[in-house]
């Protein structure tokens, strides 16, 4: 299924992926990764994130501004990051983004402590690494089973449909 397929009114939850590759902007995946957040802030459907997947859209959109930026290469982006703060200061588009997100009309649901274990249980089950697997423990919390990502490892979850962009 892609995003194009989530019915009106459904509730869906939104992984990193989507925003990245609207932020980004991905050539290939960027504008279906619009077209469905401009779904939700027109309220056709409702959209949720919690705050561990907004935190990775700001880590992954500041490694690449930088790899923009400063001409860096992806393998040691991240210790290259913590060795060079001044670069890290002159970023901004992952901030804007960050404060871009809220705007969209997608509420972001704090973590509560008790799904970090489920999540730590979900990855020994089925091998999902923890954040995907506290993506899932969110949604089930709230009783969401629509969820919009480009990452097919959720496609082994049972209960779980997943929309990606293509």
């Amino acid at each position: 299924m892609i995003y194009a397929d989530l019915p009106a009114g459904a509730n869906v939850f939104l992984d990193a992926s989507i925003f990245i590759h609207h932020f980004e902007p991905n050539p290939l995946f960027g504008p279906a990764a619009t077209q469905f957040l401009e779904r939700i802030e027109n309220q056709e459907i409702q959209g949720t994130t919690a705050t561990h997947v907004v935190s990775e859209v700001a880590h992954r959109l500041m490694t690449i501004e930088a790899m923009q930026a400063f001409g860096w290469k992806s393998p040691g982006i991240a210790l290259r990051l913590r060795n060079h703060p001044t670069q890290v200061q002159a970023l901004k588009h992952f901030r804007q983004a960050v404060q871009e997100i809220p705007l969209f009309g997608i509420p972001i649901l704090t973590i509560d402590a008790a799904w970090l274990d489920r999540a730590a249980e979900i990855s020994q089950q089925t091998g999902l690494l923890h954040n995907d697997a506290l993506v899932i423990a969110v949604m089930r919390a709230h009783g969401l089973t629509n969820l919009a990502s480009a990452d097919p490892d959720f496609d082994r979850m049972p209960g779980i449909t997943r929309y990606a962009p293509q």
